[in-house]
């Protein structure tokens, strides 16, 4: 798939996360839309799964350790064609079963359950572990916030990935630079990530835009090519990214737009959209 069909299909997983959240009249915006270019290039271009066959023993799994921001998650799911469009603007309603956070015995394509900050990674760093002990050839992938990487569960799992040489496993950093108190360097700096994971024996590679498709695509390539260690990819977004009053605003993290901003969201957003069908 080329470039400009990978930024088409991001462009509705944006108008799909905007549309489900503000359904809801609640979730988290601002992590979901920096992260949209990645969760689109995972799940429709670098990992083997069938959306027809979700529970593939032989399947890349990928695990939403920062799970709050499942609407983006659900949103590329749906995309994919795991469940009907439709649904997502039952995010969060009673009976649904699109949650807050992502639900594995629910929501077909969902590998693991999760939402408590930290957690996620070490349930990659099994199943990239049950890989190895079972001799198969799938790869794990798990997307962590850059506020996430604050919980020292996260760098427990990190020291054992490295240890076990774990080189079917890719760990994400969405750094956008903002958590839901404010800039992630004035509330508890994580800063340098990549220097903390080369300490634990990771293969660092940096993205300067992780909203540019040909940057994804590299890192990635890259990620393929490393034997013997475990890979971070730290990538640098913005937060909101698509949405112009979002953009860059710590405040949007878990808040739901109102009627009027949704109108403005999804205008910004069809604009985004037509420029790219004149390419």
């Amino acid at each position: 798939m080329n470039k400009t069909e990978l930024q088409k299909i991001a462009n509705e997983v944006r108008k799909d996360i905007v549309t489900a959240v503000h359904a809801a009249k609640a979730g988290h915006p601002g992590g979901s839309l920096s992260s949209a270019d990645l969760y689109t290039y995972l799940y429709f271009e670098e990992m083997n799964i069938d959306p027809k066959n979700p529970k593939d023993p032989d399947r890349d799994r990928f695990v939403l350790s920062k799970g709050h921001t499942a609407p983006g998650y659900y949103s590329v799911l749906a995309e994919r064609g795991y469940f009907p469009k439709e649904d997502l603007v039952t995010l969060r309603h009673l009976g649904s079963y699109l949650q807050g956070h992502p639900d594995m015995k629910h929501i077909p394509g969902v590998d693991m359950s999760s939402g408590s900050l930290g957690q996620g990674i070490s349930a990659a760093v099994g199943m990239a572990l049950s890989a190895k002990l079972d001799n198969k050839s799938y790869r794990v992938y798990t997307l962590l916030g850059d506020g996430e990487i604050q919980e020292g569960q996260v760098w427990e799992a990190a020291m054992f990935a490295g240890f076990r040489k774990l080189d079917n496993l890719v760990v994400i950093v969405d750094n956008n630079g903002l958590q839901i108190d404010g800039p992630i360097d004035k509330v508890n700096s994580p800063y340098p990530i990549d220097k903390k994971f080369e300490a634990f024996n990771f293969h660092v590679i940096n993205v300067a835009d992780g909203n540019d498709m040909d940057q994804l695509k590299a890192a990635f390539d890259e990620a393929k090519t490393v034997k013997g260690a475990p890979t971070a990819i730290i990538m640098k977004t913005v937060k909101g990214k698509g949405v112009s009053f979002m953009e860059g605003q710590a405040g949007w993290h878990g808040k739901a737009p109102n009627d009027e901003q949704y109108a403005q969201a999804m205008a910004d957003l069809e604009k985004a959209g037509e420029a790219l069908c004149q390419k």
